[in-house]
């Protein structure tokens, strides 16, 4: 990423007086079948994606528990619920999306990557239906939520997900923040084009512009069952995580899954995991464990 350029936009951000109207993306759901492919591989081997699914991954460690039922809402091609799988061999991991299409790649990937301890579901995130009350040790939902066209099903998604959480369960949620100006988006979704598709730059920029706003998701999880802790990239909320407390500690084995993960990366994607763990430490999140 360009760092000189993005400081620039980013203080630009801090110094903008207000939040761009939202812009709920185009379509619902995602079904075109090229893109739903350059989307999957962007999340595949070294795709831009991939470095950023391994962070969510390493960031929810302490929420996971062995033995645990894990509920990954809006789980597309299943590359981020494939990350965290390896990292928890001893749960049970259910993916949930409303693309049938989204779905049937995810099965190729899964299939391809011979992963025991998860199943798929076709269903809605607002709703849950199929899924009984207090069925659920932990939900993750990573990078999804703007997908949801309004805070209506934003509030109903943040409900279902009490409903169906046991007492003692975990939350992860990460996402986009809304941005102030059009040229920091364009500048987010442009940056690093030839690396990227088309398809995948358009994508991009769509979620960008129909990110909620912080207050807007502060609002939602209010409605959960505990306080979640919140937070945000400095400079800006260009990403923000939402994280319940530690239900176990990251031991010596998941600490050397972690590192296992990290050590796969390319050496590029290593720069850009530790730019981003540095992007949240500077706004008071801290990694859960030594990765080298």
């Amino acid at each position: 990423m360009s760092t000189p350029a993005m400081l620039a936009h980013l203080l630009l951000e801090r110094l903008s007086p207000r939040l761009l109207a939202r812009e709920p993306e185009p379509q619902a759901l995602m079904e075109d079948a090229a893109q739903i492919r350059a989307f999957m591989a962007s999340g595949q081997g070294h795709g831009i994606l991939n470095y950023l699914y391994l962070f969510h991954a390493i960031m929810s460690l302490p929420l996971i528990r062995p033995g645990d039922v894990v509920l990954d809402l809006a789980c597309g091609p299943g590359n981020q619920l494939l990350q965290i799988a390896r990292l928890h061999p001893e749960a049970r991991f259910i993916g949930l999306d409303a693309s049938a299409s989204m779905l049937a790649l995810a099965r190729e990937n899964l299939a391809q990557a011979a992963a025991a301890n998860i199943s798929l579901r076709h269903g809605d995130i607002s709703s849950l239906d199929g899924f009984a009350d207090a069925s659920v040790d932990c939900v993750l939902c990573t990078m999804s939520l703007h997908h949801l066209p309004d805070t209506t099903q934003l509030a109903q998604t943040m409900q279902q997900i009490r409903r169906v959480l046991r007492a003692d369960g975990g939350v992860y949620l990460a996402d986009f923040g809304r941005l102030k100006r059009r040229a920091t988006q364009h500048f987010f979704a442009h940056d690093r084009r030839e690396l990227q598709s088309e398809l995948f730059t358009t994508d991009f920029l769509n979620s960008l512009r129909a990110a909620f706003s912080l207050a807007e998701l502060q609002q939602a999880v209010a409605l959960l069952p505990r306080e979640l802790h919140s937070f945000r990239t400095a400079l800006a909320p260009f990403l923000l995580l939402f994280r319940s407390s530690a239900r176990r500690p990251v031991d010596a084995a998941l600490t050397q899954r972690a590192r296992a993960g990290y050590a796969c990366l390319s050496a590029g994607e290593q720069r850009d995991f530790d730019n981003l763990a540095r992007w949240f430490r500077l706004g008071g999140l801290q990694l859960p464990c030594k990765l080298y």
